[in-house]
């Protein structure tokens, strides 16, 4: 099981802060994940696939890429950049 979080303007636009996944075989890596995650189609395809604005992921509160390797009780958190000013 997978366990996902959603952060700041995500959890708006999602509309949910978390969600846990089965874990499935071809989900191995953060970009297989988010292909997964763009396949539900809607603001999903456009968060995950379609967005200008690259998205910061963490594994187990570590930072991550697309070609970090995702295992069977891992914690994902996505969140967008951070801004300040």
């Amino acid at each position: 099981m997978l366990n996902l979080l959603y952060f700041a303007s995500l959890r708006e636009q999602l509309s949910t802060a978390q969600e846990q996944l089965e874990q499935e075989q071809n989900i191995t890596n953060i970009s297989t994940l988010k292909q997964m995650l763009a396949k539900r189609g809607g603001i999903w395809k456009a968060t995950f696939e379609g967005s200008d604005i690259p998205l910061l992921v963490s594994i187990n509160q570590q930072m991550a890429d697309d070609h970090s390797n995702i295992k069977d009780g891992d914690e994902i958190a996505f969140f967008p950049p951070v801004t300040g000013g």
